[in-house]
C-alpha cells in the first residue's frame, strides 16, 4: 500500500510541475502570435502523407506545439515551386483566398495566374494580429519573401495593373505597406545558396531521389499507399487520375518547367540566392533568428570535410561536395565547408551583406539576424526529426521545437 502511495505522490509531483512549466510558459508570454511552420524543398502540408509529418516524421511538432500553448499552422506550399510562387500561396494559406501569382510574373513565366484558394488560418493579420514564420531550409528564404512582398510590394504587378485597368483587380500582397509578421526563424536556410542546385542535371536527381526516401518512409510508417502531389497545377502539371507516382514524377522531372528560373532549384543556387539577397531586405521592425547544422569532421589528410557516420546516407555524396566546395565569385573558401549534408554554415547563418550578430544572450535584437552557435553532428533533416540519429545527443524534436516557440513567445509584442 505505502508503494502505491509513493507512486501516486510522485505521479501527482511530475502533473503538478508540467502545469507549472506551463503556467510559467503563458505567465511569461509576453505575446500570443501564432507560428506558421513553413516547408523546405519536397517538403508538404500536414495531412498530405497521412501521419508522416515534414515537422518531426513520426512525431507530430505541430500537434505538441498546440498542445502545449503555441498555436501553430503548417503551412503547405509547392515543394518545388520558386519562392515569388510559394510566398504567394503561404499569404493565400495565412490570410485565405485564392493564390494570385501576380498578372505580370504569370505572363513572364507563362503559367496561370491564380491557384488553389484557402480558408485561411490567420485571416484579421495586421498591426495587431501578427505572426512568427519559422521556415526549415528553402521555408526560410520563402518566409523573407513573403516578408519583401508585404512591407514593398511589387513594382512589376502596380505597372501592370496600371497599364491594365480592366483585368482582374491586384492582390493586396504586391500592394505592400503591410506589416504583420512579428518574427523570421530560419533553420538550415540556404541563405547563400547551395552549389548543389546549381546544377540542375545533379540536382534534379537529387531531388527525386529526395522525394522517394519520404514517400517511402511514410508509406512504411502508415502502411497506405502515398499519393504526393508537386502542386504544380498553375503550370499543367496536375496528377491525373490513377497516374502512378513514377510517372507523374517522370512527366514532372521532364517538363519546361525546370527550363525557367521559377523554380526551386534557381533560387537555391548560388546566382538565385544572391538576387534574392539583393531584392530582400533585413527590415529594422522584425526579428531574425537563424539555425545552424555541422555533420562533417575534418579530414585527416587535406583542409577538406568529410560527412560524419550518422550522417543521413542520402546526404553522403552531397556533403562531401560541398565539403570540398569552393568558388571565389562567390567568395566562398575553406571556412564554407562545414555543412549540414546539404547547406554549409555561413549560408544558413545569414544573408551574405546583412547585418548579423551571435544570439548568445536571451535579449535578442531587432533588425539584424540573431544567429544561434551551430548544432554539431546534426544534418539538414535533423532539424524537423527526419531519421535523426542516436548520436545526436536526443532524439526529442518536440522539445527542441517547444524551445525555439518559447523563445518567440517571449518576444516583446511591439
Amino acid at each position: 500500500m505505502k508503494g502505491l502511495v509513493s507512486v501516486c505522490l510522485v505521479l501527482f509531483f511530475f502533473v503538478f510541475m508540467s502545469q507549472e512549466r506551463k503556467a510559467v510558459t503563458y505567465a511569461a508570454a509576453n505575446n500570443d502570435y501564432p507560428i506558421i511552420l513553413v516547408h523546405g524543398v519536397a517538403g508538404w502540408g500536414k495531412e498530405e502523407m497521412k501521419n508522416f509529418y515534414y515537422w518531426g516524421g513520426i512525431n507530430d511538432v505541430e500537434g505538441q506545439l498546440n498542445r502545449n500553448g503555441y498555436e501553430t499552422y503548417v503551412a503547405s506550399m509547392g515543394p518545388l515551386s520558386s519562392n515569388r510562387d510559394r510566398a504567394a500561396e503561404l499569404y493565400a494559406f495565412i490570410k485565405g483566398g485564392t493564390v494570385d501569382y501576380g498578372a505580370a510574373h504569370a505572363a513572364k513565366h507563362n503559367h496561370s495566374r491564380f491557384g488553389d484558394t484557402y480558408p485561411g488560418v490567420e485571416q484579421h493579420a495586421g498591426a495587431g494580429n501578427k505572426v512568427h514564420l519559422v521556415g526549415h531550409s528553402m521555408g526560410g528564404q520563402t518566409a523573407r519573401m513573403l516578408v519583401e512582398m508585404l512591407k514593398s510590394g511589387s513594382k512589376e504587378e502596380k505597372d501592370y495593373h496600371a497599364n491594365h485597368p480592366s483585368e482582374e483587380p491586384i492582390s493586396p500582397l504586391f500592394e505592400g505597406d503591410q506589416s504583420w509578421v512579428h518574427s523570421v526563424t530560419t533553420i538550415a536556410t540556404p541563405h547563400n545558396g547551395s552549389p548543389v542546385s546549381n546544377q540542375s542535371e545533379d540536382f534534379i536527381p537529387f531531388l527525386k531521389g529526395l522525394v522517394w526516401k519520404y514517400i517511402t518512409l511514410a508509406e512504411s510508417h502508415t502502411g497506405e499507399q502515398i499519393n504526393y502531389d508537386f502542386d504544380l497545377d498553375h503550370w499543367g502539371l496536375k496528377k491525373k487520375t490513377n497516374e502512378s507516382a513514377f510517372s507523374y514524377m517522370d512527366r514532372l522531372f521532364h517538363h519546361p518547367f525546370w527550363e525557367t528560373e521559377d523554380t526551386a532549384q534557381y533560387d537555391l543556387s548560388l546566382e538565385g540566392a544572391k538576387e534574392l539577397n539583393q531584392q530582400i531586405h533585413t527590415y529594422e521592425d522584425i526579428y531574425y533568428f537563424s539555425y545552424t547544422g555541422d555533420a562533417t569532421n575534418p579530414s585527416v589528410f587535406t583542409e577538406y570535410r568529410l560527412p560524419i557516420v550518422t550522417m543521413n546516407p542520402i546526404f553522403y555524396s552531397t556533403g562531401f561536395y560541398v565539403g570540398r566546395y569552393s568558388n571565389s565569385a562567390f567568395g566562398i573558401d575553406q571556412s564554407w565547408y562545414a555543412n549540414d549534408g546539404l547547406v554549409s554554415v555561413p549560408s544558413s547563418q545569414h544573408p551574405l551583406g546583412h547585418p548579423s550578430t551571435k544570439n548568445i544572450s536571451n535579449q535578442p535584437t531587432k533588425g539584424v539576424w540573431n544567429v544561434n552557435p551551430t548544432q554539431r553532428r546534426w544534418d539538414h533533416l535533423d532539424f524537423v526529426g527526419i531519421d535523426v540519429a542516436d548520436s545526436v545527443g536526443w532524439s526529442d524534436i518536440n522539445a527542441y521545437y517547444r524551445e525555439i516557440a518559447s523563445k518567440l513567445y517571449n518576444l516583446p509584442a511591439n
